[in-house]
């Protein structure tokens, strides 16, 4: 929570660039804060800013949502018309495409670049609104909006090279909120401050997703290297993304059977001794944690195949589980079977000519 908020104007005649310090302290009764320093800068420039939205949980899939949001000039000249980066994870999409937008759909969700045409002076601010359709596979949804004084090339610069689709329905027009009078504008210049230029929203629905570990029964002979396989799968209905920590969307604890000995692994699992300890050496553990990337789509599976050495005769059993209790999603919090979130890796080892041990 802010305290207090410090407004720093420059003298009118002030040349640009000119820097100085801002020294502070506060008090509080007896108590005096240790004395706080900013360096302040002299700009002369648009400084276009956004709102932050408040963040929205229990959203219900299925519905209409808006992301509210404020788009204005606190800089000291006009802005000649702004372009809107927008961005809606999987589980939103955009209930309309105005035809000052252009879409980019992609799997993890939908970009858009939105041509604010006209000037916005010092001063002026509009309210943005942005409705989406919250889908039947939403969870953990972001949606990303920045700005930034159009021009030709920040247009292209921001596309990339990649294609986008024009949309076609009525145009986005900001309706005005506040104004005071305009400078005149001319060639397009920097943003002078785009800290307040990116926000992000995180959406929750109230949705499950029904995670499911599957294990693996192999068998070989002693010497023999085996491929035993441990698969995540999302059975739905929504996908699961950590978009905000940008941690995996599920980590799996995999022990590995007594008898074997791992010679090569996956690249996202990492060896652990016995009580989970780390490893410096990544073959040959007891024990992997392993990683699936950030998101999982609805009915997407994650396989992660280990080569197993057969050491001995005998059949061999472990248990690999998936870690219900990670940070972020947390997966106890969203899955309604936790009961299938475990599964066993079995190896069989036979007599080296190849027959069952007598």
């Amino acid at each position: 929570m802010t305290a207090a908020v410090l407004k720093v104007s420059a003298l009118p005649d002030a040349p640009e660039g000119t820097e100085g310090n801002v020294r502070y302290t506060a008090v509080a009764g007896d108590l005096t804060s240790p004395q706080g320093e900013t360096r302040v800068t002299v700009g002369n420039g648009p400084d276009l800013a956004l709102s932050e939205s408040p963040r929205q949980d229990g959203v219900t899939p299925g519905s209409r949502i808006t992301v509210p949001a404020t788009l204005g000039n606190n800089g000291n000249r006009t802005a000649d018309g702004a372009l809107l980066h927008l961005f809606a994870s999987r589980g939103l999409t955009f209930a309309q495409r105005p035809a000052n937008c252009e879409y980019r759909d992609e799997e993890r969700g939908t970009e858009a670049l939105c041509v604010l045409d006209g000037p916005i002076a010092p001063g002026q601010s509009f309210a943005l609104s942005s409705p989406l359709k919250v889908g039947t596979n939403a969870l953990y949804e972001r949606y990303d909006y920045s700005v930034e004084p159009y021009s030709d090339e920040a247009l292209e610069a921001a596309r990339a090279g990649r294609t986008y689709t024009r949309g076609t329905g009525a145009e986005l027009k900001p309706q005005p909120a506040q104004a005071r009078p305009t400078v005149a504008a001319g060639t397009p210049v920097p943003d002078l401050d785009p800290q307040d230029n990116n926000r992000a929203v995180i959406i929750h629905a109230s949705n499950t997703a029904d995670l499911k570990l599957i294990g693996s029964r192999t068998e070989g002979a002693v010497g023999d290297t085996v491929r035993a396989d441990v698969t995540v799968r999302n059975r739905g209905p929504a996908w699961i993304a950590s978009l905000g920590a940008g941690e995996p969307a599920a980590t799996v604890d995999v022990r590995i059977p007594s008898g074997t000995t791992v010679t090569a692994k996956p690249e996202a699992c990492y060896a652990r001794t016995k009580n989970g300890e780390w490893l410096e050496e990544q073959l040959g553990a007891p024990r992997y944690y392993c990683t699936t990337p950030i998101y999982l789509n609805e009915r997407a599976t994650h396989a992660f195949s280990f080569d197993l050495r057969v050491d001995r005769e005998g059949t061999f059993r472990s248990r690999a589980a998936i870690n219900n209790d990670q940070y972020e999603p947390p997966i106890r919090s969203f899955d309604p079977n936790l009961a299938n979130n475990s599964a066993a890796l079995v190896v069989k080892g036979l007599a080296p000519n190849g027959s069952p041990s007598s």
